[in-house]
């Protein structure tokens, strides 16, 4: 307990009290707060309420406490917001749970103030109501004060009993507030009781037959499902209580544990509701569950939940299975948790077995067209409008409105808001829909890349070049054509003709695509230098930005050394990486696995993809094969609640089975499938690229960890990786086409940019800056460059990366160039001081 300043010292007096009674004894303390009139009397309530939450828990301090709860002291809303808010709020300064001795003290006078003030955070005493069973010694008045403020509960309302949408969480009392009249409807408790008592990730017959029938005879029994599991697709993450762990009282998530039975058996419910509503609503819930806290995809908010929400989408055939593997196919890019993603594999097996088809090709028959024709349009009238719904290359969706006289807006006039709500409605969830489903479509075009799987003519029209979402991608990526099984492969780019579909090669040879040919996408690693060049310069002169890197992507042939080593590769080992970014990076790649961070063994850590395969591959067929990536902590200071700030990257290694059910085991490098090789060696190398610290243009100048320097510096300005090289045969392209072509040129590792002032050294690596003669180290913030060089010609670039350092090393380019002209003074200062 501290002394604080106050305009008439009492809190400096009650400080001189305390600290005279705990040394001589005697009643000081009493005796002040005796001679006190009652608002000093509230604000001496108010100091020792403070200093109990922030840990003065001695006997003086509970007797001063004690005492002041038992007056009638004429407490304010304010005041009681204020003490409540200490510990419920956001900014509180306990968390009562933490501390089970002291949670009687600590409630008594934000109790009494409450209760005298009448105004009050119902769902802060609601929270804190939750926590009882936990705190054992809890007086029963305790109990009863809380009851009594909090007031008629939900149960009341519902008349559903206490372990039916239990309070334990914030969603049961959420539901009964929410939706009483349904609740308390014949026959919903007897429903949801059947459904509390499904914890398995499967219903059996019997049971689905059993709640077939209960929620037949359940008033609204539909809509009472809709309602309970559209709530917890909503749900946010809040403090979860654990009934019975004394001095363990929650963990985060968004339901306790008898919730997540019920929502489980109410997804088991909705299988056999027939309705629009139902696989959109199971997707949310297995999304919201299968993420983890914030919504990333590498923890799980309820992995129960979600392996049982993506087992009830597995169920469904007919229209509403291409529905649900559309949404397992969503699901499958945000969720990386490994046992949701196994469920989610599982549910497409399931739906490819029940058509006789692979997951790919149930997948790619599920892609929804959201209304557009084979161009990529729809267009509805509207009154005197005509809206108008494009997917375009490469992957944009859009929505704009023509007028009467051919006038295009891009938003909706008052006409159409006023006249056509409804109408206007739909077409602005379609384009919600088609904004969803390019990403998820753009993926699934690069993982067959990766696969080099391949299609018979009729399915790749079908399902790739003439679908209107699919095809705004496929018709800007280069295609293989087959005619004699796979023996000999030509490449080139679509072209419709008057017969059909044909592949035009870098010199605009066209080969008609014939009825009996194979196609697959063209990858670099199986061309020649020759062809990738020539492709490369193609979609330079065609301005053809492709949707992900193809003809620019880079390849990772084994390595004398990596030959050598056989069972693993050390290439991109000893790497110092910010965890978070790099373990964000991961989980966007697929990769997954355990946290680092100060807890046990959370020192190392391995990420694993399993690499993709084939799409015309069954489960039964081939090989498996999946990637390992060694990281470990380097420093354990926080970015968050759990992740080390730094971590340093170990040995990569490849394991494959043989089946769907076989066991793993490690195999050597040159093993591995060469392209499944390369694309794993390629995420590694974006990983180390984009979260190294060597990227850090501020790590040096911040000082933060002075035993990693001599990496920052070999990285920012050393050799150059893979990507790098592409990064630099991209601008010996481009730049002979600028006004600065006279000034800049290409060294092995550096852009060197000849300005007014000075002439510096861009690394095509880092983007990192050094000035002539000395190396002098330049730093320029990112987006100032960006901004300062903003008034360049246009420039195509052919791709963008993570990172964006193509972009940024020419901007960095424009600036130096007309280095006289920088208006920022903090780059120009260090241009002057030339340090």
């Amino acid at each position: 307990m501290t002394a604080t300043a106050s305009t008439d010292g009492l809190e400096d007096r009650l400080y001189e009290a305390g600290a005279r009674q705990r040394a001589d004894g005697g009643r000081p303390v009493r005796k002040l707060l005796e001679s006190l009139a009652e608002p000093d009397l509230r604000r001496a309530a108010l100091w020792f309420h403070r200093s109990l939450c922030e840990g003065a828990g001695d006997p003086v301090t509970l007797a001063a406490l004690g005492w002041l709860a038992e007056q009638r002291l004429e407490w304010t809303a304010p005041q009681s917001a204020e003490l409540l808010g200490r510990l419920t709020g956001k900014d509180a300064l306990v968390d009562p749970a933490a501390v089970p001795h002291r949670f009687v003290a600590l409630l008594r006078i934000p109790l009494a103030a409450a209760a005298r003030s009448g105004e009050y955070d119902t769902a802060g005493l609601r929270r804190l109501r939750r926590l009882l069973p936990e705190i054992w010694d809890a007086p029963e008045w305790l109990r009863d004060r809380l009851d009594e403020l909090i007031g008629p509960g939900p149960h009341d309302a519902t008349g559903l009993p206490a372990d039916l949408l239990d309070e334990y969480d914030e969603y049961g009392p959420a539901m009964r507030a929410a939706h009483p009249a349904l609740l308390a409807a014949p026959g919903v408790a007897e429903l949801l009781r059947h459904c509390l008592g499904q914890d398995k990730v499967r219903a059996t017959r019997r049971w689905r037959k059993e709640a077939a029938v209960l929620l037949a005879g359940a008033e609204g029994g539909a809509d009472v499902v809709r309602a309970l599991l559209a709530g917890m697709a909503a749900q946010p993450e809040h403090p979860v209580a654990a009934p019975g762990w004394v001095g363990r009282h929650f963990w985060p998530g968004i339901g306790s544990e008898g919730n997540v039975r019920l929502v489980r058996g109410l997804l088991w419910a909705a299988a056999d509701v027939d309705a629009a509503w139902v696989v959109p609503v199971v997707a949310d819930v297995a999304l919201n569950a299968g993420t983890g806290m914030g919504g990333s995809g590498g923890d799980c908010r309820s992995g129960k939940m979600a392996t049982t929400a993506v087992a009830v989408l597995g169920e469904f055939d007919g229209a509403r299975g291409e529905q649900a593997v559309d949404r397992l196919g969503r699901l499958q890019r945000g969720i990386r948790n490994r046992t949701v993603v196994k469920g989610m594999t599982a549910a497409l097996q399931a739906a490819a077995e029940r058509s006789g088809l692979t997951p790919s090709m149930v997948r790619e028959r599920a892609v929804p067209t959201a209304g557009l024709d084979p161009r990529g349009l729809r267009e509805e009238a509207l009154g005197e409008y005509t809206a108008v719904l494009s997917v375009s290359a490469p992957g944009t969706a859009a929505l704009s409105f023509r007028g009467p006289q051919g006038r295009v807006l891009k938003s909706a006039p008052k006409a159409v808001r006023e006249e056509f709500g409804e109408q206007l409605s739909q077409i602005q969830a379609a384009l919600k829909q088609l904004r969803a489903l390019m990403p998820v479509e753009r993926a699934r075009l690069e993982e067959h890349l990766a696969a080099g799987t391949r299609w018979p003519a009729r399915d790749w029209e079908q399902y790739y070049i003439d679908h209107p979402v699919t095809g705004a991608f496929a018709r800007t990526l280069i295609w293989e054509m087959s005619d004699d099984d796979g023996e000999r492969w030509t490449a080139g780019l679509p072209e419709q003709m008057a017969g059909g579909w044909a592949l035009a090669d870098a010199d605009g040879t066209a080969a008609p695509v014939t009825d009996g040919a194979l196609l697959r996408l063209w990858h670099p690693l199986g061309g020649d230098a020759d062809e990738t060049r020539a492709w490369r310069e193609e979609l330079a002169d065609r301005e053809l930005r492709q949707p992900f890197k193809q003809a620019f992507r880079e390849v990772y042939p084994l390595t004398p050394a990596e030959e050598e080593t056989r069972g693993c590769s050390h290439r991109f080992a000893g790497h110092i990486l910010r965890y978070g970014q790099a373990r964000a990076l991961m989980t966007e790649r697929g990769w997954t696995g355990g946290h680092l961070g100060d807890f046990r063994d959370g020192y190392s850590a391995e990420m694993v993809r399993e690499l993709p395969r084939a799409g015309e591959l069954r489960a039964s067929e081939g090989e498996f094969w999946r990637a390992r990536f060694c990281l470990e902590l380097v420093d354990q200071r926080r970015t968050d609640g759990s992740s080390g700030a730094l971590c340093s990257t170990g040995r990569l290694r490849f394991e494959r089975r043989r089946g769907a059910r076989g066991p793993w085991e490690q195999a050597d490098l040159a093993e591995a499938p060469p392209l499944a090789l390369s694309e794993a060696m390629r995420d590694a190398d974006l990983f180390t690229g984009v979260a190294s610290i060597g990227a850090d243009p501020h790590w040096r100048d911040r000082g933060e960890d002075r035993e990693h320097d001599g990496y920052w510096e070999s990285w920012a300005f050393g050799e150059l990786a893979e990507s790098a090289r592409i990064r630099r045969e991209s601008l010996a392209r481009l730049l002979p086409r600028t006004r600065i072509a006279d000034r800049v040129e290409l060294t092995d590792r550096y852009l060197r940019v000849r300005g007014e002032l000075r002439t510096y050294k861009i690394h095509l690596g880092s983007a990192g800056v050094l000035m002539e003669p000395n190396d002098a180290y330049l730093c320029i913030v990112e987006d100032r460059s960006t901004a300062a060089a903003g008034g360049r010609e246009h420039l195509f670039l052919p791709f963008e990366e993570d990172g964006g350092l193509l972009s940024l090393i020419v901007s960095k380019a424009f600036l130096l160039a007309d280095d006289s002209k920088i208006a920022d003074r903090a780059i120009a200062a260090q241009i002057e001081r030339g340090v």
